[in-house]
């Protein structure tokens, strides 16, 4: 007989919006929180940018809720855009409470700016803010009592009866048993899904599972079509798509061609500081027209005990591999970043699943629309997470658990052809880079979509035959997260925001979203 966990709360991912939630609970409830891999290794602790707020008396909440809805090019949700925006200041003392200590200038926040940006809003801790958050966050987890850690655990399903969900089958990887957590609220905090493409600022976690888990179990999956490329991530074969802060354009940096030559103030009148898909495709375009690898961006011209104070993490990084960014100009390259869509959720994270909410990336809570603004994703965890966590801690759990059957691997056997799973994973992901990229075709989505059909179809067969492997787990969601992805993108037929179809270059006058339901 397998384990049998029982808890008030099941949190799936320790990234921002899983520590948050965990912390926002009531002291009364037990809380289980799992991490697919170590506790830290996610997302959010490799954020550098930081949380957006309106700290400054220059600033005011109106003109973050413009920014963020212009952003979104007409898809956001204006009043849950309002409710993270003038939720942010007290996500910032959230924070602060947990031990974050933002970055100060004259006994004041120092304030940058990002793509989309017109104030300066965005609260740091140098360029290492997730680090930060995480390890502050974390810190404060491990002096709850009523939270019990579970590291190296990857989901699998989640436990769902008629329309309710009641926790998750989980894989412990030091055993490679499946053990059953039962809970009465689940909490999906998975982050997004990039790993998905060739090419990612991501890390390894980032599957989509917990859109794919919650897709199965009836969840409505939403815009999933806006993938969001970072434009600079940076081009190194050693570098593993180490990402280079949008706040270096931020501060002034020009991205430039290999011969010094600026081009950003053909794409757009903002230049550098235009949002992230206008950015992203005017590099890949640039990149295209003249068969550049890469593209540089370059702040020498800023003083070096500048930027080494301003930048520590990026010039260190930069300095392994032989660039002084003093001097030189950084080479980058656009990569998948973040996950617009995901998992449809209220104000207080809910999704159409009773007792399963969704927070974070893994969440489509209706405040980035079709293009996330910069540094709206760390206060979208921070200020969505204490909004569920307040709406768990209202209600009366009952105390009588449901029971489940334990999972059943007796008719499945150790697989001999675990190669088949590392090159389906590769396959999928040069299928999403190559056709379902930064600019789309409806040849290329097609291409992609019949192949991810046979592809899938593997998988199935795979999984039905063989033993559970967290490798195994792991192709399941990325093959169905990049099905979902590129059904969305099919069924979207106009370009808008992160989404560009050279067969509908026009944007609708329509604003709609993309609902898929299971």
């Amino acid at each position: 007989m397998s384990t049998q966990h029982h808890f008030d709360v099941l949190i799936i991912g320790t990234g921002s919006a899983g520590l948050m939630s965990a912390l926002q609970l009531s002291d009364d409830l037990s809380i289980a929180l799992i991490a697919k891999d170590k506790v830290l290794e996610g997302s959010s602790y490799y954020a550098q940018g930081g949380v957006s707020a309106v700290l400054d008396s220059n600033d005011d909440f109106e003109s973050h809720i413009k920014d963020t809805l212009s952003t979104g090019n007409g898809l956001g949700n204006e009043s849950t855009v309002r409710f993270m925006v003038e939720q942010a200041p007290a996500a910032i003392k959230a924070l602060e409470e947990s031990g974050v200590v933002f970055t100060q200038k004259d006994n004041q926040y120092h304030l940058t700016t990002e793509g989309g940006h017109s104030h300066r809003r965005v609260a740091h801790v140098a360029d290492k803010t997730g680090q930060s958050i995480q390890t502050n966050l974390l810190d404060s987890v491990k002096e709850k009592t009523n939270i019990t850690l579970f590291e190296n655990f990857i989901a699998i399903d989640l436990l769902t009866k008629d329309q309710h969900c009641y926790g998750a089958y989980v894989l412990n990887k030091a055993t490679n048993e499946v053990e059953s957590f039962i809970t009465h609220k689940t909490i999906v905090a998975t982050g997004g899904a990039s790993k998905a493409y060739l090419y990612t600022s991501n890390p390894d976690t980032s599957t989509g599972d917990g859109i794919a888990m919650a897709y199965r179990g009836g969840c409505h999956i939403v815009n999933m079509e806006f993938t969001q490329f970072h434009p600079t991530c940076l081009y190194h074969p050693h570098a593993k798509s180490f990402l280079i802060s949008e706040a270096l354009r931020g501060e002034g940096a020009k991205l430039i061609l290999p011969n010094g030559e600026q081009f950003m103030h053909k794409y757009d009148q903002r230049a550098e500081l235009a949002p992230r898909d206008i950015v992203a495709r005017a590099i890949d375009s640039e990149m295209k027209t003249h068969g550049f690898d890469c593209v540089y961006l370059d702040i020498s011209f800023k003083d070096k005990d500048w930027i080494e104070s301003h930048f520590p993490t990026i010039a260190k990084k930069c300095a392994s591999f032989g660039i002084d960014i003093s001097q030189d100009p950084i080479p980058v390259v656009p990569a998948a970043h973040y996950t617009c869509g995901g998992i449809q959720a209220d104000i207080h994270a809910q999704s159409n699943i009773d007792n399963l909410y969704a927070v974070g990336e893994v969440a489509h809570a209706g405040v980035h629309g079709a293009n996330r603004m910069a540094s709206n994703s760390l206060l979208e965890c921070v200020v969505f997470a204490k909004a569920c966590a307040n709406h768990i801690n209202q209600q009366d759990l009952k105390s009588q658990h449901l029971n489940f059957d334990d999972w059943d691997a007796s008719r499945v056997s150790l697989s001999k052809e675990k190669v088949m799973v590392t090159h389906l994973w590769d396959e999928i992901r040069r299928i999403m880079w190559n056709f379902v990229g930064i600019v789309r075709s409806n040849k290329r989505l097609h291409s992609a979509q019949m192949r991810l059909t046979q592809i899938q179809n593997e998988v199935d067969e795979y999984y039905r035959l063989y033993l559970i492997s967290s490798d195994l787990i792991e192709l399941r969601n990325l093959v169905s997260t990049a099905q979902l992805i590129v059904r969305s993108a099919i069924s979207r037929t106009e370009s808008r925001g992160l989404h560009y179809n050279e067969d509908y270059p026009q944007t609708s006058d329509k604003a709609k979203d993309t609902i898929i339901d299971s």
